[in-house]
């Protein structure tokens, strides 16, 4: 139908959370192929960005699910690829489903915008400091959400004096502890840290997906999350819980285990649950959040509420906690999507227009 929008699915990418976006790519598509002109473009672990016939055979092909990796002898740039380039401007929106680094920081929405493209979800600011747990962080204290004690850690700093950074660990934060990238996802590079001697092969660990790393106090506590929707009006979702079985929420956990639980809605007293939305509200629109966002908490046992982060591009696969929060809400998989790209031509007409 000629009337059908064009919606170009961006995925893959250069970050270690690669293979979640195929995966995340390959739902979308699958649901929406008979609402929307599907345009998938993908992007593969050296930079290179595929044509449409190019992403759409490496889709087919039949690989173990987040085993599949896109890819292209010469690693060309998206200025090398004038079938790519004419396909992209032909869209009428895109989703980016590019996780991580190079994506879901403010780089692809960056050129998206100066390309004068519609597309699902946050901004370039919103992304980038979505990305970056740093500076959220920084943010949401300001916005008078608590937040779990943490340092910031520079490579040069390390590198210069591993001791003083060791000793800062210690008496600021204390054991366990968390060292994770700042910028980063999927739980890719973090390490749970039990003493001094933990510490140095974690940071290094982690240094290889960031020159920026945060040591976090480790929190004995439920994990909570909560689906954000909407633009300059945002709605929080019911909540959900994770369950597992591994010592946190490790890459395999969140994608490989079968004995992680999703929870939902979560069990928690009404007022409780009521608490955890407003929160997540809140955190969405301190970072001026847009279109969609999944909030992450955790819940003490004496009844306290840390927000962990924001995830600006969450999974987006049909089982992911994402879709699954706003489906218990009655929101269905293919209505959320087709609400998202509304959202995103909502935000681009307020942008361009006024």
């Amino acid at each position: 139908m000629a009337d059908r929008l064009r919606l170009g699915v961006i995925f893959g990418g250069q970050s270690g959370e690669h293979e979640v976006s195929v995966v995340s790519a390959q739902s979308v598509i699958s649901a929406v192929s008979d609402r929307f002109d599907v345009v998938p473009l993908g992007v593969t672990k050296t930079g290179a960005w595929l044509s449409p016939e190019e992403a759409a055979r490496q889709l087919a092909r039949d690989d173990e699910a987040y085993k599949k990796t896109l890819e292209l002898p010469e690693a060309e740039g998206l200025l090398a690829r004038p079938e790519t380039l004419a396909a992209l401007r032909e869209i009428d929106v895109a989703f980016p489903l590019i996780h991580g680094p190079f994506g879901e920081d403010g780089t692809l929405q960056g050129l998206l915008e100066l390309a004068g493209v519609p597309y699902v979800g946050a901004g370039v600011a919103s992304s980038a400091i979505g990305m970056d747990k740093a500076l959220m962080k920084q943010l949401f204290a300001q916005a008078g959400l608590d937040v779990v004690d943490h340092i910031v850690v520079r490579a040069t700093r390390y590198r210069t004096d591993a001791d003083e950074v060791r000793d800062a660990i210690e008496s600021s934060i204390g054991y366990p502890a968390f060292v994770k990238p700042a910028n980063g996802g999927s739980s890719v590079g973090i390490t749970k840290v039990r003493s001094r001697e933990d510490v140095g092969p974690a940071l290094c660990l982690a240094f290889r997906y960031d020159r920026k790393l945060l040591v976090e106090r480790a929190v004995e506590a439920r994990e909570v999350e909560c689906a954000v929707l909407g633009n300059d009006e945002p709605e929080p979702s019911p909540l959900g819980e994770i369950r597992y079985t591994g010592e946190f929420y490790d890459y395999e956990a969140k994608y490989l285990d079968p004995d992680t639980k999703l929870i939902i809605p979560a069990e928690l007293p009404e007022a409780t649950a009521r608490r955890i939305q407003e929160l997540a509200v809140r955190g969405f629109q301190a970072i001026d959040c847009a279109g969609m966002g999944r909030m992450d908490f955790f819940l003490t046992e004496d009844d306290r509420v840390y927000i962990d982060e924001i995830n600006t591009l969450p999974g987006f696969t049909a089982s992911s906690m994402y879709p699954l929060l706003w489906q218990e809400a009655g929101l269905g998989y293919d209505e959320l999507i087709a609400r998202l790209v509304d959202l995103a031509l909502e935000r681009h007409q307020e942008r361009t227009h006024g």
